[in-house]
């Protein structure tokens, strides 16, 4: 059951405030508010106390300018010692102290003054009046208790020893005026004592009511602290941010206040928390969040945690050049923090963060329109190679609105013909004949303008068009090249979105099975330079593919950090040695880096297909090193599937004649 706080002399907070403590807190909080109670009360008792001068005029009219006189100088006087406490700031018990004994000096001042009158009879019955001061102190101030009783009680004394030197009047008459004033003192004291602890109750139950309502606030910002903090690294969540986002583009609206967006990115945390675990993992996310958070707060900006390993950073500023300053802080910042993550294949030995900046510009028209392209910057810092800073560029393909323009046509492509695959042949060195091809995919704009693969190909991959795009691809080489016996082995290039869809594996053994092909005709290319995270989904659809019969091949070997420790955990069916190190075979030194690749390769007991062979003097060389398969300009050039067959009758009597010499 529930008390109010006055019910008690101690408070139900008593825990906290003792009733000592409780009475001091009344005294300190009432101190104001018992001046200004006093101030009003004695200017209304002094008015009240001249006013009645007009009484002395007509009971006691031979004294009556003598009674005015003191009137008067009492209450100027009191008056003026009341505003003069009130200037030096003393304290409300000494001004009610001056209060009280201005009202005893009007008392007393009048009493000495009326008594001379000769008008005895009406003195007699004039004197019942000094019962009004004794009232006064009781009622019509906020005294203390002690104070009032103190006050009124001297007022009594001073009334019952007037009675008792007034000789005129009769014995009786004093008996019953005394006994008027003991009846008013006792009363109006109780009412003082009832007033004062009412007033204490109120204090009491105001207080309750306030400490309630504090709770309540601050109860209320605790949840709306935690509503808007992340749990894990303590940083404003989303719905925090995106308030923020909000108020920083009314300014940007209303006064032209620009400001940063950027995008901030763990590198390779999916790594980091596979080989660490979850619970570093989280340590390694609070830690890079305290750093980022010091260098933004540094240079007058918010952070919070946008989802999973991302950050979004948003700043005040004048000009791109301070955008790109603080991104380049944050990533100087976590990289200088020196936390461990050795399994990131990379070259790099530490965390890293990749960020993407967007800005306002006059261009700018939606708030969402700028965190989008943050994200769009940070796609392409991603596949720049991460731990760098990209900035969003309309003119730049990779973050520009051109690939918004090819992310919207990649939804018709396939539905418009948009799309074709085109084939490029793969040979075998030692006997020249076609043993294969690879599909490359193709693309045009509505215009019939083409588009470079290295321009859709990672919006496809952004947006997830890809895997559409993929299957569709999977599908034509069946048709086109496998069904019809084309060639024996059709390479498609898979990407690590395809790889981690559920029921990828399914679908191609179904795509196989309709076309009534077996699984070792089909090969499909992991390039080392994209980013794929060795998991057990990826494992598991590989292993599939594998018991399937299909071929995998290790694409563009050497041009990232991924290749080893692809070549440990998969068995490749063949590795495709990236053009540039046959390119560089015009020195030595390049020549030993080929036949090195070369050494590790066939120890590893894996067919080995060089790309990039442009020449004659190219092919010789990868005659010379016995290498098994070649590809490049030089074996022919991309074409489509109609045109395919002249390629391979020119590559089939190609190899005769070397056969015949």
């Amino acid at each position: 059951m529930m008390h109010m706080l006055a019910d008690t002399n101690v408070p139900t907070v008593g825990s906290a405030y003792s009733a000592e403590q409780m009475r001091n807190l009344y005294r300190q909080e009432s101190e104001d508010g018992r001046k200004q109670v006093t101030r009003r009360g004695l200017w209304i008792a002094v008015f009240a106390y001249v006013a009645y001068s007009v009484t002395d005029l007509l009971f006691v009219p031979d004294v009556a300018a003598h009674t005015i006189v003191g009137r008067v100088i009492v209450g100027i006087t009191s008056l003026c010692l009341l505003e003069l406490l009130l200037r030096l700031k003393a304290s409300a018990d000494l001004m009610d102290v001056n209060a009280a004994l201005a009202v005893l000096a009007g008392y007393v001042v009048w009493l000495l003054t009326a008594e001379k009158t000769i008008y005895a009879e009406a003195f007699t019955y004039y004197m019942a009046f000094g019962a009004i001061f004794m009232m006064s102190v009781n009622l019509f101030f906020s005294f203390r208790f002690r104070l009032a009783v103190a006050s009124s009680a001297t007022n009594l004394l001073i009334f019952i020893s007037a009675l008792y030197f007034f000789e005129p009047m009769l014995l009786l008459h004093k008996l019953i005026l005394g006994a008027f004033c003991i009846s008013c003192f006792i009363f109006t004291a109780y009412v003082n004592l009832e007033l004062n602890r009412e007033r204490y109750k109120v204090f009491l139950n105001a207080f309750e009511a306030r400490l309630q309502q504090e709770a309540a606030e601050e109860r209320g910002r605790a949840l709306l602290h935690l509503s808007h903090t992340d749990s894990l690294t303590g940083l404003e969540n989303r719905r925090a941010v995106d308030q923020r986002l909000r108020s920083h583009w009314q300014d940007w609206q209303t006064y032209q206040r620009g400001f940063a967006v950027l995008l901030v990115d763990v590198d390779f945390f999916k790594r980091y928390n596979d080989f660490y675990g979850h619970q570093e993992g989280d340590r390694c996310l609070i830690a890079v969040a305290q750093g980022l958070d010091q260098a933004t707060a540094a240079r007058g900006a918010a952070i919070g945690r946008y989802g999973g390993e991302e950050f979004i950073v948003i700043a005040p500023i004048d000009n791109p050049e301070q955008a790109i300053r603080l991104a380049d802080g944050l990533c100087a910042s976590v990289q200088a923090m020196a936390l461990p993550h050795e399994y990131r294949r990379d070259g790099t030995s530490v965390v890293t963060v990749s960020v993407g900046v967007s800005y306002t510009r006059s261009q700018t028209k939606q708030l969402e329109k700028i965190v989008h392209e943050a994200d769009r910057a940070l796609y392409a810092a991603k596949a720049n190679g991460r731990n760098c800073v990209m900035v969003f560029d309309p003119e730049d393909p990779q973050t520009g609105d051109e690939s918004e323009n090819i992310a919207a046509i990649l939804r018709i492509a396939l539905e418009q013909r948009l799309m074709s695959l085109v084939y490029q042949p793969i040979c075998n060195v030692q006997t020249g004949a076609l043993d294969g091809a690879e599909a490359l995919m193709r693309m045009k704009m509505p215009d019939g303008t083409p588009v470079t693969p290295n321009t859709f190909i990672p919006v496809a991959e952004r947006t997830g068009a890809i895997v559409e795009l993929g299957r569709w691809a999977i599908r034509t080489v069946c048709e086109e090249l496998l069904a019809t016996n084309r060639v024996q082995v059709a390479s498609v290039n898979v990407s690590p979105t395809e790889l981690k869809m559920p029921g990828f594996a399914a679908y191609v053994a179904a795509t196989l099975a309709e076309h009534g092909l077996i699984g070792t005709r089909l090969a499909f290319e992991i390039t080392e330079g994209v980013e794929l995270e060795v998991d057990t989904e990826v494992v598991r659809c590989i292993s599939e593919l594998k018991r399937l019969g299909v071929q995998i091949w290790l694409d563009d070997f050497g041009t990232g950090f991924a290749g080893l420790s692809w070549l440990r955990m998969i068995e490749f069916d063949t590795v495709k040695i990236d053009r540039s190190f046959l390119h560089d075979c015009a020195e030595e030194r390049g020549r030993v880096m080929l036949r090195d690749i070369i050494s590790l390769l066939r120890h590893r007991g894996l067919r080995i297909l060089v790309e990039g062979v442009e020449t004659e003097e190219h092919e010789d060389l990868m005659r010379a090193y016995r290498i098994d398969q070649i590809q490049g300009y030089h074996v022919g050039r991309p074409a489509p599937a109609a045109r395919f067959a002249m390629v391979d009758r020119f590559r089939s009597a190609a190899a005769v004649g070397l056969s015949s010499a």
